[in-house]
């Protein structure tokens, strides 16, 4: 028999009813709000009504560098959290919501997959209860209030070349990358260049994730910097007075989402700050509701430990003040021999032979990414555990090559096939995230908040990525003086560059030295928390492809949704 549809196993689920869910939990049931049978938003007092019960062991799920053949890390981490009730424990796990530009473009949902999901999985990945929308609408209107400021006088004195705040949608359209509004007549506003990015990218998302509270999110907004005088001053949200309005928007939508898992696990999932230029990690005041929920709180990190675990480290846990126990590094053969530099890859065309074949050096010689990602977790001092995510046909040789890095890095490793098999194929995995979780943990920060901003950059250049060093531009150069001098400098950074290598060269596999990282400018998002240099070309609005998932998603005849994935 064919393995069955994501979408098919996900309808086939045995949902138990979400108030179950939280009173297994400790969630007081008066502080859900059903949104239908699928999903309930958590009232934020939940916060602090469940402050006095046992604080969970903190877990971050990240991987190794990302591959067009996937890693699994969201399938990884629901299959772990499905896994702890095999072995006698409790876990809670906690997700971004997946953004719908990728879900109707290449890539997909962001359920998890197989006998690992959330569910209903349509419900996660459409719209879920609409946060992604609220931020669509704060975000936007900021940027109408700020046309309209524009309009009407510009009191605030902005440089109408130095404006930075532009429009978000979610959705995949190159076409509004670059746009000029204010077209037509008088009445019909300023022109001027501006464009849109795409929802996830927005600094009010960021925002939203990292906010501790309704008022922090509120200070939050008030702070985010629109553009700049002709002097070079900053000009704020608060300043056009658009920050209070923003807040109301988003008023429902600070309120985390709980779900389940095909095994009913609980699922908390909120926000979807993109990967590139921000977190890449689901919302603070998630995990401040999940780290007392159950024995374990499993909480996702976007992309290669370099990327999404370095800022949920730096920027995530500075912010919220909970330090991991544990991290979780998933690896695959065929990704780490994809790192050995010696197959070409294409999406949609067959995998090569020779990368099926068994070859345990070549994962050893792709296993350089392993390493420096292992090495990643262990200066922030956080114990790693490498789950071995197995396909059908890995070799037993390919499998030891991965325990034998992990070995030599002092790292455990576990075999999980939790796509297969759901929970119980992740037992052996949960059983060493367990153990440990239970070691002293050392957890530290990279760099302090005092140190300059340039400092920051290249520490996180040398001691994460491997570089030399960096290089800035002249540009680069005058604007972290420019943010120095505006008091930005005791923000973390959030360095911009590709999610496909550990160096900023995309075609750079493994683990890169002799390389030193150019900073083509530097942004800051001072109203989420921190400032982002930018290495290499950012695309902030995805675009559609030729044969986009959009075009095999349908209604049938009984009104379900199909070619959902």
């Amino acid at each position: 028999m064919p393995f069955p549809s994501d979408l098919e196993i996900a309808k086939a689920a045995n949902l138990k009813p979400l108030t179950e869910i939280a009173e297994g939990s400790g969630i007081p049931t008066e502080l859900l709000e059903p949104y239908g049978t699928g999903a309930a938003k958590v009232k934020l007092e939940a916060i602090d009504a469940m402050a006095d019960r046992p604080r969970a062991k903190y877990v971050v799920v990240s991987a190794i560098t990302p591959t067009p053949l996937g890693e699994g890390k969201t399938t990884t981490t629901v299959g772990l959290g499905q896994a702890f009730q095999h072995i006698g424990s409790s876990a809670t796990i906690a997700i971004r919501q997946p953004s719908m530009g990728p879900t109707f473009g290449i890539k997909g949902g962001a359920a998890g997959g197989g006998y690992s999901q959330v569910v209903p999985m349509e419900l996660l990945n459409l719209h879920l209860t609409g946060d992604m929308h609220a931020v669509t609408g704060a975000h936007n209107l900021c940027s109408a209030m700020l046309d309209a400021h524009l309009y009407h006088g510009n009191e605030a004195g902005f440089d109408i070349h130095n404006i930075t705040w532009r429009r978000v949608l979610d959705v995949n359209d190159r076409a509004l990358r670059n746009m000029v509004v204010g077209l037509g007549g008088r009445l019909d506003g300023l022109p001027r260049e501006t464009g849109f990015d795409i929802t996830a990218a927005s600094e009010v998302m960021a925002g939203l994730a990292l906010a501790t509270s309704l008022q922090d999110l509120r200070a939050r907004m008030g702070r985010i910097v629109l553009g700049y005088s002709s002097e070079g001053t900053p000009i704020t949200a608060e300043e056009i007075g658009a920050a209070g309005s923003m807040t109301v928007i988003l008023k429902e939508a600070i309120k985390p989402n709980l779900m389940q898992t095909l095994e009913n696990t609980p699922a908390l999932v909120h926000t979807g700050p993109f990967g590139n230029i921000a977190t890449g990690n689901s919302s603070i005041v998630a995990d401040q509701v999940g780290i007392h929920m159950n024995e374990f709180l499993l909480t996702e990190a976007g992309f290669g430990a370099d990327m999404g675990a370095e800022r949920f480290f730096n920027i995530k846990c500075r912010y919220s003040g909970i330090a991991p126990d544990a991290a979780v590094l998933v690896a695959t053969v065929r990704g780490l021999k994809a790192h050995s530099g010696n197959h070409r890859i294409v999406a949609g065309q067959p995998l090569p032979e020779a990368l099926l074949a068994e070859n345990p050096d070549e994962v050893h010689q792709g296993g350089e990414n392993l390493r420096k990602q292992l090495a990643n977790m262990r200066i922030h001092g956080v114990p790693p555990v490498v789950a071995i995510n197995a396909f059908p046909g890995d070799h037993d040789g390919d499998i030891k090559a991965i325990r034998e890095i992990a070995t030599e890095y002092g790292a455990r490793a576990a075999l999980s096939t939790h796509f297969a098999d759901g929970g119980k194929g992740a037992v052996e995995l949960a059983e060493a995230v367990k153990e440990a979780a239970e070691e002293p943990s050392h957890f530290q920060l990279l760099y302090p908040d005092g140190m300059s901003l340039r400092d920051k950059i290249n520490t996180v250049a040398t001691a994460v990525y491997g570089a030399d060093g960096i290089e800035l531009s002249a540009t680069a150069a005058k604007q972290l003086d420019t943010y120095e001098a505006a008091g930005f400098g005791n923000l973390p950074v959030c360095i911009a560059k590709t999610h496909l290598s550990i160096s900023s060269d995309p075609q750079l596999k493994g683990a890169p030295t002799g390389w030193t990282l150019p900073v083509r400018e530097v942004r800051a998002s001072v109203g989420a928390g921190f400032v982002y240099p930018i290495c290499g070309d950012m695309r902030t609005m995805p675009g559609l492809g030729k044969n986009p998932a959009a075009k095999h998603i349908d209604i049938d005849e009984s009104g379900e949704i199909v070619g959902l994935s």
